[in-house]
């Protein structure tokens, strides 16, 4: 059994695919628009037909689920945070300043008895991040 995040951005899915491929250096593995499903699979209100349907992103060793939803215009993403394990210090720093760019520091990225680097993040999007290395 597999468990995968699935991140619905409301209307704004491709800028958050772009903003990920250039913080994280994720890779897009797969994009089906709302537009390429076949005649008669239309399910729930209507969704212009260029938004993004389902998208899958490789983040390192993961595979992020992400979608344009219902393009409500309102993403909520609350009660839950990625978290991203560094391989080192550096790297670390790197990812929590590229997350927090446009974004909000929750907690500013900082030594901790458990790890030489933790920090929380909330993206432009919303999305909550927790950046750390293991010790």
């Amino acid at each position: 059994m597999q468990v995968q995040t699935y991140l619905m951005f409301e209307g704004r899915c491709e800028e958050a695919v772009e903003f990920y491929k250039r913080a994280l250096g994720a890779e897009l593995v797969t994009l089906k628009r709302y537009g390429e499903h076949p005649e008669g699979c239309e399910n729930g209100p209507p969704v212009p037909a260029d938004k993004v349907m389902h998208a899958a992103l490789r983040i390192g060793e993961t595979v992020v689920f992400v979608s344009d939803g219902l393009c409500s215009g309102k993403p909520s993403f609350q009660g839950f945070s990625l978290s991203i394990t560094a391989a080192d210090d550096a790297e670390a720093e790197r990812l929590f300043n590229a997350l927090a760019d446009g974004g909000q520091v929750q907690m500013p990225l900082a030594k901790t008895f458990f790890s030489s680097r933790f920090g929380m993040v909330a993206d432009r999007f919303g999305v909550g991040w927790m950046v750390y290395v293991v010790a």
